[in-house]
């Protein structure tokens, strides 16, 4: 049997919103699918299912289906999404009913029993965070629902909470027919659902060796697979972007936590995985080992958080050192003894310009954002702390935007279950229900992460300094509360130095922001790639985090910034 072709029209909630009918008309996919879900987005799904109880869904599916739903009606294709949300049926229901008013009815089937909550909003693993109440809890569901639904019939399949590259896994198992335990295609299918899930950041998007450009109308991406998991990468013609060695890795290293990347249905094992440009813009992916599933899942909860409030303060000219020093000290003493606050953060943003030739030029910014659990606090003692200020405070100080108000933050946490509890199930045109059974072999994995030495001697004084991005790519993004970097070799030459001298206190030297948080790294030698976690750097997670880059997007970028010595051997003039 031939390849499945699988095409990404969608991202992230909120993605692009004529990617759908461009990849109908271009891609000649036999699956098309758009991954809408994040950690975040459940947490502003719940807030629209608050205002509206038939919401809690991605509407924008139905604006994106909705021009080109005759075209789709007359073909071949099928659709698989996430954008059920909380509330899948509903959005089932609306697709049924859409293209029924449109004269091209088609059948929708639904995969659900991600919702939990009242399966583990008193258990002893959700009490355990202090004042958290969770008012969503999903639990991620594997592919083989989508399997079902589609070999029962179905045109488009509406999903919960599955994971994110379960949509390829599930569309790629009905199509070649594999059994549970094809670990090793299984696996094929599942690297190349995570290559895709996130759109056109495998096709040049976000991409550390950018060019602007191969950015103008960025295609989004096609994967066919084949019966043995061996995954072509590639995206339509004619659009813009690229897809290369180097955009495949930097999708590939995005968000992992390690050696194993784990699924509901299966695990690869990303140290076996090669990667080959075998056209132009297309890379082929194979080698891929897979194992058995472990036999717990994850729950991703959202919740109502602290209140938190934030002023952005003008600095200009010297001293900005001692210009934040100044600030954070009046800020803390203002508000220190007030009940209610119970987290101040002060960051300087930029810094300071040599010879400036004009007064933006020589500006930064110092960002105050304060959490606690009283909005008052929070609100208006917080705001007249900082103006009480004004003219009591470092010279050149002022405010870019007036006082604003306290906003409730979302809360996030996750625990893991046991596969058996969700009740997986597809609901067909007809409401009739199919249980979908939890995989009946798992497998528990230990991470085996790499000493924390010291990075090794260069045993050549021919060493220049040089920024890392030089030398190297970085993509970096978030897991919860914790940071992840992956960062790999330009090319063979400089992959040794990388990996010798990229070590966990060298990082720590040049991020002291992680100096005291547990960080674990792994190599990835066929990638020429380290991947390292940060642990806690984010707090509470995107949804709760006092940083202002709440979700890690930048980290991978300040490294690169950073300078570090190498031999002169690797290094070119025009690197420097």
């Amino acid at each position: 049997m031939r390849p499945i072709r699988i095409a990404n029209f969608s991202g992230f909630f909120g993605d692009r919103a004529s990617a759908l009918a461009q990849m109908i008309r271009t891609a000649e996919a036999d699956v098309l699918t758009g991954d809408y879900l994040a950690e975040v987005t459940m947490s502003v799904l719940a807030k629209q299912r608050d205002r509206n109880p038939g919401a809690g869904y991605a509407a924008g599916f139905l604006a994106q289906l909705r021009p080109v739903l005759a075209e789709f009606a007359g073909g071949d294709a099928r659709i698989v999404v996430n954008a059920g949300g909380l509330h899948p049926q509903a959005l089932a229901a609306a697709v049924r009913e859409m293209a029924q008013a449109g004269g091209h009815p088609i059948p929708v089937a639904t995969v659900a029993g991600d919702d939990v909550l009242d399966r583990v909003a008193g258990s002893d693993a959700v009490t355990r965070f202090d004042d958290f109440r969770p008012v969503t809890a999903n639990a991620y569901l594997g592919g083989w629902g989508i399997t079902r639904a589609l070999a029962d019939g179905a045109r488009i399949v509406v999903c919960g909470r599955v994971a994110d590259a379960s949509l390829v896994v599930g569309a790629a198992a009905w199509w070649h027919g594999w059994s549970r335990d094809a670990w090793d295609p299984l696996a094929g299918a599942l690297i190349a659902g995570h290559l895709i899930e996130c759109g056109t950041q495998v096709t040049g998007g976000n991409f550390s060796g950018f060019d602007s450009a191969a950015l103008s109308d960025l295609a989004f991406p096609v994967a066919d697979i084949a019966g043995d998991g061996t995954v072509v990468v590639s995206k339509p013609e004619p659009s813009g972007g690229r897809v290369s060695v180097d955009t495949v890795t930097a999708q590939l290293v995005y968000e992992v936590q390690g050696r194993w990347y784990a699924n509901p249905d299966v695990v690869a094992d990303l140290s076996t995985i090669a990667l080959e440009q075998t056209g132009i813009d297309a890379v082929t992916v194979s080698g891929t080992v897979g194992a058995p599933p472990p036999p717990t899942t994850k729950v991703a909860m959202t919740g109502e958080g602290d209140w938190e409030n934030s002023m952005l303060i003008g600095v200009t000219g010297m001293d900005f050192a001692a210009k934040r020093q100044v600030l954070e000290q009046g800020v803390r003493a203002a508000l220190t003894g007030v009940a209610g606050i119970s987290a101040v953060r002060v960051e300087l943003i930029g810094c300071e310009a040599q010879a400036p030739t004009s007064q933006n030029e020589a500006t930064g910014f110092l960002r105050v954002v304060v959490q606690g659990t009283d909005e008052a606090a929070v609100g208006r003692s917080f705001s007249s702390a900082i103006v009480e200020m004004a003219l009591a405070s470092f010279p050149g100080i002022y405010l870019t935007a007036p006082p604003g108000k306290a906003i409730r933050r979302g809360a996030y946490r996750a625990i893991y279950i046991d596969q058996g509890i969700p009740d997986h199930q597809v609901i067909a045109d007809d409401g009739s229900v199919v249980a979908i059974e939890p995989p009946a072999v798992t497998r528990a994995y230990a991470e085996e992460f790499d000493a924390p030495t010291e990075p090794a001697a260069d045993g050549d004084d021919n060493l220049v300094e040089v920024r890392l991005g030089a030398l190297a790519h970085a993509r970096s993004g978030d897991k919860g509360g914790d940071a992840n970097i992956g960062v790999w070799a330009r090319d063979s030459q400089v992959w040794p130095w990388l990996r010798d001298r990229l070590t966990v206190p060298h990082l720590r030297r040049l991020l002291p922001e992680a100096d005291d948080l547990s960080i674990d790294r792994v190599e990835l030698p066929n990638l020429m790639a380290v991947n390292f976690v940060i642990r806690g750097l984010l707090g509470g997670g995107a949804i709760s985090s006092l940083r202002l880059d709440s979700q890690a997007k930048g980290l991978g970028e300040y490294l690169r910034a950073c300078r570090v010595e190498a031999p002169k051997t690797l290094v070119s003039e025009l690197h420097r």
